[in-house]
């Protein structure tokens, strides 16, 4: 199979997809997206966990072990077919949205299914 450039663009989104493609993955199966976003501090995550809260975004929220600097995370589990437009559009909105809390995003993940379940 050959990668199709206008679906899996070339940057860390379209390379995710692609190797999920090559994995066997069925990416027309919507599933629930895990998409991390960190802050500096506990308020600022939270802050931000309520305005997608009020925008009917259903988040999870907790510390962040892995970062001194960006210690609380806020994860967004949107549920949604895994194309490029999707998640890459997405992941736009969540950074633009958490600047205003100082966070930045930390990439996203999903529930795995293969082609033909």
């Amino acid at each position: 199979m050959t990668r199709d450039p206008a679906a899996f663009p070339d940057d860390h989104n379209g390379d995710a997809l692609w190797n999920m493609v090559g994995q066997g993955e069925d990416l027309t199966i919507p599933r629930e997206v895990d998409f991390a976003v960190l802050f500096p501090s506990e308020e600022n995550a939270l802050k931000f966990a309520v305005h997608l809260l009020r925008n009917d975004q259903k988040v999870s929220f907790s510390t962040y072990e892995e970062s001194d600097e960006m210690s609380w995370q806020v994860l967004v589990h949107p549920f949604m077919e895994l194309t490029y437009a999707n998640v890459d559009g997405f992941e736009k909105l969540l950074a633009e949205a958490a600047e205003a809390f100082d966070g930045v995003n930390d990439g996203w993940g999903c529930e795995s299914y293969a082609a033909g379940e």
